[in-house]
């Protein structure tokens, strides 16, 4: 017999708890998200109007207020986690100061959005601590890194809100890949080695025929469509959020590049990205997109795509980079064979895979075995040195440090 719930308890406007609330937004907002005075009283509102029941019923109460956009659950989570459950800290300050063994068990992983809270949170203590002096040391930094360097080399989920922003100016500025195929068209160019029989006749039609001059042409070079396939689930929401702005740089400097993101569907993302306005563009895709921050059924949306929307998108010899951690939590048997039908469709199938930022990663997971044997390249893409490289690779030959059956035969990196 379940156990009844118990009554929420009735919330007070002359209470702590509002004053609470807001210095809760406040922190959301120096987090990254966008949380306006209105969306405050709307919140103290709802949990007076609601009471105060149980942890969950409270968390879901200013989280249907608080948060309109998908990309913004982790930073609500977290700063939740760490605002309204403060003897976890206090645990934690018993623990580092008693004289107990020390823990060589392995480190958890970093949550998402971990830094940029804690930043948020603390940054009004660190504001009112006294100014103290320190003594002027000379540094001999010819070999330090700038933090141009550091910023570069961070992990997008370890970025706080202000290296986030540094983050998204970098992209917009990198130097986008020069990728040019040849098709059969031909274009009018005066140093040709090909003689433009049409070009010739409509110039001699002016004259008369009279005088017939050579013309030449030669074979048009154009840029190869760009299909993105990334993942948005929970675990690869924040990495899939900041590659789409890598995304829209490369949309707004060249044709026929297709965006589709999928959790435990798929949405195709091509018309949103073409918003002038990177904010705007990521906020109709927030909007369009049902599963974001969800579960993952990789075999499943790949089959969608291969039957719907590769004879469309995946012509003229199209590059797909395909952005997910390969843990499928569906059967496997469909993905190997779904992959190879879309290995098949494309010139060239990239794998980014955040999972690469360990170094004791090894392929061991079946939806990475089955996966693994059907791509071109295998990389990482969990911060701007990644797209860097990914950029530079694009127009250029794969090179031995990312091709994929290194980890088919060694299982890691010791393979290389």
């Amino acid at each position: 017999m379940a156990t009844p719930r118990p009554e929420p308890k009735e919330a007070t406007p002359d209470g702590r708890i509002a004053d609470n609330i807001v210095y809760f937004a406040r922190t959301l907002r120096k987090a990254g998200m966008r949380v306006g005075p209105a969306s405050v009283k709307d919140a103290i509102e709802a949990v007076l109007a609601a009471g105060i029941g149980s942890r969950d019923d409270f968390y879901w109460t200013l989280h249907a207020v608080l948060v309109s956009r998908h990309e913004d659950h982790p930073t609500f989570d977290e700063t939740f986690r760490l605002f309204w459950k403060s003897h976890e800290l206090i645990e934690k300050m018993l623990v580092m100061f008693s004289p107990v063994a020390p823990n060589n068990r392995e480190k958890q992983k970093p949550r998402a959005a971990e830094n940029r809270v804690s930043q948020a949170m603390f940054e009004g203590h660190q504001k009112n601590q006294p100014v103290q002096e320190i003594p002027e040391i000379e540094v001999d930094a010819r070999f330090t890194l700038s933090g141009n360097e550091v910023l570069r080399g961070k992990d997008f989920a370890q970025m706080n809100a202000a290296e986030m922003t540094d983050a998204k100016k970098a992209i917009a500025e990198l130097r986008l890949p020069f990728d040019m195929v040849r098709t059969r068209r031909f274009k009018s160019n005066a140093h040709g080695r090909r003689i433009d029989p049409r070009a010739m006749m409509r110039s001699a039609a002016r004259t008369g025929g009279e005088l017939i001059l050579p013309k030449f042409r030669s074979p048009r070079e154009v840029h190869p469509p760009l299909v993105v396939l990334a993942d948005i689930s929970g675990s690869m929401s924040q990495y899939t959020r900041i590659f789409l702005h890598f995304l829209h740089a490369l949309t707004e400097k060249r044709r026929r590049v297709h965006a589709f993101v999928f959790g435990t569907r798929l949405t195709n993302l091509t018309r949103q990205m073409r918003h002038r306005d990177p904010d705007a563009a990521l906020a109709d895709c927030s909007a369009a997109v049902m599963d974001w921050s969800g579960g993952t059924r990789i075999g499943d949306t790949l089959a969608e795509f291969n039957r719907l929307w590769s004879r469309r998108v995946l012509a003229q010899g199209a590059v797909v980079l395909l952005i997910t951690d390969g843990l499928e939590r569906d059967d496997v048997a469909g993905l190997s064979e779904e992959m190879e039908r879309l290995h098949k469709s494309c010139r060239r199938l990239i794998w980014l895979n955040p999972l690469l930022r360990f170094d004791g990663f090894e392929a061991r997971a079946r939806g990475v075995k089955a996966m693994l044997p059907h791509v071109d390249e295998f990389r990482s893409v969990h911060n701007l040195d990644a797209l860097a490289d990914l950029c530079a690779s694009l127009d250029k030959n794969s090179a031995r440090s990312v091709d994929p059956r290194r980890w088919i035969e060694g299982g890691g990196r010791s393979a290389a």
